[in-house]
């Protein structure tokens, strides 16, 4: 049986990480799915809460035909070690997919096989990207399944990442004071 793990931020879940898990389920038979630094949230780069991101993960990927697990994982901060740390959380597996090169890298030492998964539009369909259309009021919501829209919607996410995203140092203009 093949079990295969991939791991991402998710912030948010976008169309690029369906296509990447729709083209895997066509040859494992379980995925894991690890939501990576999972103790981050509220922030301008990591707004949603590992929770959010499994919402988001799980509802999009009802219809996909398979067994599959999502498990938040948080940072380390020991290279070294992160491999051990993302298999004592998860779920035994066979195979990992990942285009991030430490992350392929730190899997190959370890001794278990890395398959790069072809991309998707991958300039447009970034969390990067998304967020930024967010923050200035751009359309988003076609580069996202429908259950991340509407998970983003009941939490009133846009706001939220609009409201971390700004500075106290700001004066009522929303000119930034730069006399420090």
């Amino acid at each position: 049986m093949t079990r295969a793990f991939y791991i991402g931020r998710f912030q948010p879940y976008h169309n690029g990480h369906q296509y990447v898990l729709e083209r895997i389920a066509e040859t494992a038979e379980e995925i894991i799915i690890g939501v990576g630094s999972a103790q981050l949230s509220h922030e301008s780069g990591n707004p949603f809460t590992a929770g959010e991101r499994i919402l988001m993960i799980t509802g999009s990927l009802k219809e996909i035909g398979i067994p599959l697990y999502v498990i938040p994982i948080e940072d380390i901060k020991r290279n070294a070690l992160w491999v051990a740390h993302v298999r004592s959380m998860a779920p035994p597996f066979d195979l990992v997919y990942s285009s991030n090169p430490l992350v392929m890298q730190l899997f190959a030492e370890a001794g278990v096989r890395v398959e790069s998964p072809a991309m998707y539009a991958r300039k447009l369909h970034s969390g990067t990207e998304i967020r930024r259309r967010m923050l200035k009021g751009e359309d988003w919501e076609h580069l996202v399944p429908p259950s991340v829209i509407r998970v983003i919607g009941e939490i009133d996410g846009v706001a939220r990442l609009r409201k971390i995203s700004q500075n106290d140092c700001a004066d009522e203009s929303g000119q930034e004071d730069r006399s420090l």
